[in-house]
C-alpha cells in the first residue's frame, strides 16, 4: 500500500494539479487549514505565478473584505496609491501585514506593468478581489460604504425620478456607524440595530437599487465601463448581504449563529461566481469556506451546519469549480506534532517530499478498506482534514512542517 500512495504524489506544481483535473477550472480553490502562516502564502503565491504564466490564469481571490479588494485592486491594475499603504488598507483581518500578502500584491503590480511603459492591456492585467464580505469575527461592518457608493453611480447615470430615494434619505436611515458595529452585537441580538423600522426601510431600498442597477443594464454598460458595472454590482451584493446579515444578529431563535455563517458563505459564493466571470481565478481561503461538503462547527457548545461557498459554488459550476485542500504535517510552534500514522497526516507525513501534490480519489482508491482516523487537533487554530472528504477533493497540497515565521 505504501508504494501505492507514494505514487499518488506530484510535485507541487501548477502542471501537476493540472493534470488531476478534466479540465482548466473557472475557478481553481486552494484551501488552508489555519491562517496567519506565511510557509502556506509562499507555497500559494508560487502556484499562482506558475498558473499565470503557463495556464492563463489572471485573477487572485483571497478571504478578505470585497470592500477593501478594490483598493488593492486599483493599485495592481492602475498604480493607484503605494504598497505599503494598499496592503494594510485592502486586505482585512490584519492580514495585510503579511510579508507574503504584501509580495503577492507587489508581484502582481510587476507583472501588469512589465510589458512596457504603458503597462499590459486590460485583458492580459493581473486582477485582485476580496471575496469575504465586510466581516470580522466582532463585528460587521455598516452598510453605508455600499449602499452610498451604489445610490452615486445609478444617480450619475439614471434619471432621478427613477432613484427609489435621495441620498439624504439613506444617509438618515443609516444613522451613526456605530449602531452597526457595536461588538456586543454579536452575542447580544438586542444591541443589533438589523431589525430596526431603518433597517427594514434600508432592505427595501437596497433591493429596489439592485432592481434598478439590473433593469439600466443596456444603458450602464454603454455610458460606464464594464469594471464600473460590474464594481457597482459588487456594492449591491455587499449592501443586501450586510442587511441580511445585520437582520440575523438581531434574531433570538436557535438557528441564529446557523443563519450568520451561512449568509457568510452566501456572500462568498456570490462574489466566487463574480470573480469567475471574468475568466480563470486562482481561489483561496480557508479549506472549510471552498470544501464541497457541508461544513460543521462548535460555536458555544452548539454544532453548527450549512454549506460552504465552495459547496454553494460548486453546486453552479460542476467541473468548472475545483477544491485542493491544504493538509499540514506540523505547526511545531503551535504545539501540532508529528501526527499519529494511522490519520491522513500520518500517512503522507511518511512520504520523503517535504510538499507534494496528492491524487486524493486515487489516494481513497489505494487505501482500500483501510480508513484513516480523523486527525484530534492540539491547537483551536488549526483544523485537521477529515478523512471522510478524501474522494470528494480533486486533490490535497500536502506541507510536511509549517516553519515559524519572523
Amino acid at each position: 500500500m505504501a508504494t501505492d500512495i507514494k505514487d499518488t504524489a506530484h510535485a507541487v506544481e501548477a502542471a501537476a494539479v493540472m493534470r488531476l483535473l478534466p479540465g482548466r477550472p473557472r475557478l481553481l480553490a486552494l484551501g488552508e487549514p489555519t491562517h496567519g502562516e506565511d510557509a502556506l502564502l509562499d507555497l500559494r503565491n508560487e502556484l499562482f505565478r506558475q498558473l499565470v504564466e503557463q495556464e492563463g490564469y489572471r485573477t487572485i481571490a483571497i478571504e478578505s473584505d470585497c470592500m477593501m479588494g478594490l483598493v488593492v485592486d486599483d493599485y495592481v491594475t492602475s498604480g493607484t496609491g503605494t504598497l505599503d499603504e494598499v496592503v494594510v488598507q485592502g486586505i482585512s483581518h490584519g492580514w495585510g501585514t503579511s510579508a507574503a500578502n504584501r509580495e503577492l500584491v507587489r508581484w502582481m503590480r510587476a507583472y501588469n506593468v512589465r510589458a512596457d511603459d504603458d503597462g499590459r492591456p486590460a485583458f492580459e492585467r493581473l486582477r485582485f478581489a476580496g471575496f469575504d464580505g465586510p466581516l470580522e469575527m466582532t463585528h460587521a461592518a455598516s452598510p453605508r460604504q455600499a449602499l452610498t457608493a451604489l445610490h452615486g453611480y445609478l444617480a450619475a447615470q439614471v434619471d432621478a425620478d427613477l432613484l427609489p430615494c435621495t441620498a439624504d434619505t439613506l444617509d438618515h436611515l443609516l444613522g451613526a456607524d456605530d449602531r452597526w458595529t457595536d461588538p456586543a452585537a454579536m452575542m447580544d441580538p438586542s444591541r443589533s440595530t438589523g431589525r430596526s423600522t431603518e433597517a427594514g426601510q434600508l432592505r427595501l431600498l437596497a433591493d429596489d437599487l439592485v432592481a434598478l442597477l439590473d433593469a439600466q443594464t443596456p444603458h450602464l454598460t454603454a455610458a460606464t465601463s464594464w469594471d464600473d458595472w460590474d464594481r457597482a454590482r459588487l456594492y449591491g451584493r455587499t449592501a443586501l448581504g450586510l442587511l441580511r446579515y445585520h437582520y440575523w444578529m438581531a434574531d433570538t431563535s436557535p438557528a441564529r449563529m446557523t443563519r450568520l455563517v451561512g449568509v457568510r458563505d452566501q456572500m462568498m459564493a456570490h462574489n466566487l461566481l463574480a470573480v469567475a466571470a471574468r475568466g480563470p481565478a486562482l481561489v483561496h481561503a480557508h479549506n472549510s469556506h471552498l470544501q464541497r461538503e457541508q461544513s460543521t462547527m462548535r460555536m458555544g457548545g452548539m454544532p453548527l451546519e450549512w454549506w460552504s461557498a465552495g459547496a454553494l459554488v460548486s453546486a453552479q459550476l460542476g467541473e468548472e469549480y475545483a477544491f485542493m485542500a491544504t493538509v499540514l504535517g506540523t505547526i511545531r510552534h503551535r504545539g501540532v506534532d508529528t501526527p499519529p500514522p494511522d490519520t491522513v497526516e500520518g500517512l503522507l507525513y511518511a512520504l520523503p517530499e517535504d510538499r507534494c501534490v496528492i491524487d486524493a480519489p486515487r489516494l481513497a482508491t489505494a487505501l482500500g478498506d483501510t480508513r484513516p482516523v480523523p486527525r484530534v487537533s492540539p491547537w483551536f487554530g488549526y483544523a485537521a482534514f477529515d478523512p471522510a472528504h478524501l474522494a470528494d477533493s480533486d486533490g490535497i497540497v500536502f506541507v510536511k512542517d509549517v516553519p515559524q515565521g519572523p
